[in-house]
């Protein structure tokens, strides 16, 4: 029994360990303020049909679906910035932002993605033709 005890207890403990986030969760709100800063680049990583729908002012955007996306972001992005990262709804972008904290960015990901953002009234760039 305490052989079983112990071991339930250390799988816990490696379950906990390896469930740790790397990155920073924020809301709509905290994610406005954090990206006026000009100091934190704002990273849009859709799919470039999905960014020419709309996308926050000035995002850059790299697809992280591709296979080469930890290779371009380390091209177009320094690691001494802050990356503030989004997606659709913030699934692909927590991603990305565990993938790149892994790689030394220190990333904020949008909780909710640009779905929250527009349904809090924030502006979205026009959708291309």
């Amino acid at each position: 029994m305490k052989n079983y005890l112990v071991c339930l207890l250390a799988m816990l403990g490696l379950n906990t360990a390896c469930g740790q986030k790397n990155f920073e969760d924020a809301d709509v709100q905290v994610f406005s303020e954090l990206i006026e800063d000009s100091c934190v680049i704002v990273l849009d990583v859709r799919t470039p049909s999905e960014f020419a729908e709309g996308h926050i002012a000035n995002a850059v955007n790299i697809d992280q679906g591709q296979s080469d996306f930890i290779e371009k972001t380390r091209a177009a992005l320094p690691t001494d910035k802050r990356i503030a990262i989004y997606c659709r709804s913030g699934r692909r972008s927590a991603n990305a932002a565990g993938r790149l904290a892994a790689e030394g960015y220190r990333c904020v990901n949008l909780k909710g993605g640009i779905i929250a953002w527009k349904e809090a009234g924030k502006a979205v760039t026009p959708p291309e033709k």
